[in-house]
């Protein structure tokens, strides 16, 4: 057993969640000066989306959703870091307690609900950020303000549009996060009718905003019915996306070891972790066997051991992404992965 092991056991655990997250990037904010400066360890450098990636590893949405530690996580091991999820507007996201611990399943359950700084304050964040040759590449995952309405397709349409105006001029890539379960409709957005025009319209608008063609990515949720993972991987190839990354949290809460009345009195929000990793296996495969080498796929949940990411990559991922088992293995563990890769 590790010391972070015996840490996490004996003391992490016994802590509210979102209160050991915010330690944990009270931390990294100190350490910024060294850790912002420190070499990438490990890994080789890949080329996707038109970029070169120090690694294949990289660190998931909702670790740093407002963009004031992603340039730390470098020196653990991370190739890549993807922030947000960013809204256009500012918000609290859902009443506390929000996010929960499952250790005998090495899962997490969220309903977070975006909570944000707004577009607005995360681009004059990122303004600031000083690219390094070789050095970390940054994701921007943005989704749907709360107050707008799903079935107002030109409100959802301009809420985008405000966010990708604002930080798609910051970003390496961006990321349309249509697959969250914590905010009201938002996987509704992901029936082709309403997500083609979506896309198409963050595109146009990423366009104007910036120099080059910056790499457009959708986030689908593994719920999704193969029939409509099939429907997305088409419609990304139709839209000429630079990738899909699967997948999201679920919904679902089949075959957890964990005691059935504990996940019931935690109640709704989205399961992320080790249960994951059949199912977004299996949306990876699918995508892969339709869109060929024609698209950049990131394979995402239930990422725990380096033979999990090195089976993600056998499926067809050209990146990977963790962030549960970050919590589980501590600051080692994307070195232990790297190995692997």
């Amino acid at each position: 057993m590790s010391l972070y092991d015996k840490v996490f056991q004996h003391l992490l655990v016994k802590m509210d969640a979102e209160q050991a997250h915010h330690l944990t990037y009270d931390a990294l904010r100190a350490g910024g000066p060294v850790l912002s400066r420190a070499p990438i360890p490990g890994g080789r450098p890949i080329r996707a989306m038109g970029l070169t990636f120090p690694n294949r590893l990289g660190l998931a949405p909702g670790f740093d959703k407002n963009a004031q530690v992603y340039d730390r996580m470098g020196a653990f091991g991370f190739g890549h870091v993807e922030i947000g999820t960013v809204t256009a507007l500012a918000q609290p996201g859902n009443p506390k307690p929000r996010l929960f611990r499952l250790p005998d399943d090495r899962a997490i359950v969220n309903r977070m609900g975006f909570n944000n700084d707004g577009s607005a304050v995360v681009a004059a964040r990122l303004a600031r950020r000083k690219k390094r040759e070789g050095g970390l590449v940054l994701g921007v995952n943005i989704g749907k303000s709360k107050v707008v309405p799903d079935d107002d397709q030109a409100a959802v349409e301009a809420d985008y549009e405000t966010s990708t105006r604002r930080l798609a001029p910051h970003a390496d890539y961006l990321v349309v996060n249509v697959s969250s379960p914590n905010t009201p409709g938002l996987r509704n957005l992901q029936a082709v009718e309403k997500l083609a025009p979506l896309l198409a319209h963050v595109r146009r608008t990423a366009d104007e905003v910036t120099v080059a063609p910056l790499p457009l990515l959708v986030k689908i949720a593994p719920d999704l019915s193969d029939d409509d993972v099939l429907a997305v991987a088409d419609m990304a190839l139709d839209l000429g996306l630079a990738g899909v990354i699967a997948t999201n949290t679920t919904i679902s809460r089949e075959g957890l070891r964990t005691p059935a009345a504990k996940v019931e009195a935690i109640g709704a929000g989205g399961l992320s972790g080790a249960p994951l990793t059949e199912r977004s296996t299996e949306v990876l495969r699918l995508l892969r066997g339709r869109v060929g080498n024609q698209l950049t796929l990131i394979g995402v949940g239930g990422i725990s051991t380096p033979e999990e990411a090195a089976a993600r990559i056998e499926a067809g991922a050209d990146l990977v992404q963790a962030y549960s088992a970050l919590i589980y293995g501590g600051p080692m563990w994307p070195r232990q992965i790297l190995k692997a890769l």
